[in-house]
């Protein structure tokens, strides 16, 4: 087979008494697609961070192009043609797509705005995964934003693309967009490792698998070698069944509204009507950019409106703490929107009901600890402690964070857009089953998600928002893959 691109040979890593790696060895050759699967917390983004230059590995060596190499920087590894694609876009807000992607590029002094329109404009003719360079970051929703890191990456040249989850906000035409592309790398050369939870896209793409459990390599396979029930089992070690059906809602109207507009950059939200019944859940899709995020943003009290919202027959406030107290749970597009990195698990756990913590002007923190060592065993939330700062966990840990404080109090309406965004298929499984044990004791469920298959899982209704309007609702039992695609691209149903 020849030399490989890149070899991780007995990797370890610790943070004091948790081992994230141990003795890790894999490698990636010219031309490949290596896809790392794994739960929450079994160590990928760990092995990513090493590769990149975040961490340093306590044993083991890497080795690029059969050489030995010290990766001490993100600098260090562009340099050395390594390339990543984060889970989290990590893009300038203030700064338009043009000045972010010049970050990435080589430029002379005094290079002019336009001449950099210019230069990135030839640069992308090619590319499927067009964006508006002009655009400012801030004003791009979480799907846009991935698309830019893309095409940072991309416009290094690099030898090694580390790709980490990029199709979790991404709709699935836009995703088949990003794995032509990624053909179309493979066959240039480029060696690519390839993290998502999404097992169809890992068999679709994919030329080999390697699957990590509790920071240990626990298999590798080739992908003609590889089903669904194989690689379930090696991530979890048991079988994942589909999720039980629903009973059908009941009478009572939990949420209706009527006309509403919401101001946005481009198309604005506006005309949207439906009810949401107790014991139902709404799904809405959408392509990135349709209006969802703001959806949901106005109905949590986030963002103004105009038109008619009701709660349970009565106004809905427009006060996030005030929605929270009614019953009102919110599940936010972007989760480092919905916790504090600096604060402990058990501080982010509690920021909803810090109030009944406090006694005597001081905070109890024996009896919140105590209280999220519950929540992270029912969530199986994986930190060394409740006293672990946040921003230490993997992205799908910290997701669970969000849920197990969101549906703590047994809400009766949850605005939930991606709830598993990052999360393995474990831990899908059993955010599923939260969400459809609260439907059936009563609570309602609006779900945004651009995964279509979790749509059509869940739902008794779906809908989707093309342009800022609303297309549907329709019975589940008359929607498919395809007309799903239709209402959100074509903006019928």
């Amino acid at each position: 087979m020849g030399l490989p691109m890149l070899r991780l040979e007995n990797i370890t890593k610790r943070f004091g008494p948790v081992v994230a790696n141990r003795g890790v060895s894999l490698e990636v050759q010219r031309g490949e697609v290596l896809a790392l699967l794994g739960e929450n917390g079994a160590g990928k983004t760990t092995l990513v961070s090493l590769l990149y230059g975040l961490y340093a590995p306590d044993e083991g060596r890497i080795l690029l192009e059969g050489q030995e190499v010290v990766i001490s920087s993100p600098r260090v590894a562009q340099r050395l043609g390594i390339a990543l694609v984060p889970q989290h876009p990590e893009l300038i807000e203030a700064h338009s797509v043009a000045e972010n992607l010049a970050l990435g590029l080589e430029l002379p002094p005094f290079f002019s705005r336009r001449a950099l329109l210019q230069r990135l404009q030839a640069l992308l003719q090619d590319h499927p995964l067009g964006v508006d360079l002009k655009a400012p970051v801030h004003r791009l929703s979480a799907g846009e934003k991935q698309r830019v890191e893309l095409l940072r990456a991309l416009l290094s040249r690099p030898k090694v693309l580390i790709l980490d989850e990029p199709t979790s906000v991404l709709t699935p035409k836009e995703a088949e967009d990003l794995f032509r592309e990624v053909r179309r790398l493979k066959e240039r050369g480029l060696a690519i490792f390839f993290i998502s939870h999404k097992l169809d896209e890992v068999l679709g793409l994919a030329d080999r698998i390697v699957v990590l459990r509790a920071g240990e390599k626990v298999g590798e396979v080739r992908r003609e070698e590889a089903d669904k029930d194989l690689l379930v089992r090696l991530m979890v070690g048991r079988g994942v069944a589909p999720p039980p059906k629903a009973p059908p809602p009941r009478e009572e109207v939990v949420l209706e509204v009527e006309d509403l507009l919401v101001p946005r950059h481009g198309f604005p939200l506006q005309g949207v009507s439906f009810a949401l019944r107790a014991g139902e859940v709404l799904g809405i899709a959408g392509v990135a950019g349709s209006g969802q995020k703001e959806l949901l943003e106005a109905l949590a009290g986030l963002r103004p409106y105009r038109g008619r919202v009701r709660f349970l027959g009565s106004p809905l406030p427009q006060d996030p703490a005030r929605l929270f107290a009614l019953g009102v749970a919110h599940i936010p597009e972007e989760r480092s929107t919905g916790v504090v990195g600096g604060m402990s698990v058990a501080e982010n756990l509690a920021l909803r009901t810090y109030p009944r913590y406090a006694r005597g002007g001081l905070l109890d923190y024996g009896r919140m600890e105590r209280e999220a060592e519950d929540l992270m065993r029912r969530h199986r939330i994986q930190a060394p402690s409740p006293r672990t700062p946040l921003r230490t966990l993997s992205g799908g840990n910290v997701q669970k964070v969000i849920l197990a404080r969101e549906l703590k109090e047994g809400p009766r309406l949850v605005l939930a857009m991606h709830p598993t965004y990052g999360v393995d298929v474990g831990a899908a499984e059993e955010v599923h089953g939260r969400l459809l044990d609260l439907v059936r004791e009563g609570g309602a469920v609006l779900l945004v998600s651009e995964d279509l298959d979790e749509i059509l899982a869940l739902s008794h209704r779906v809908a989707a928002l093309h342009r800022g309007r609303l297309v549907g609702p329709i019975p589940r039992e008359e929607a498919s893959r395809e007309r799903l695609g239709r209402m959100m691209t074509e903006g019928r149903a």
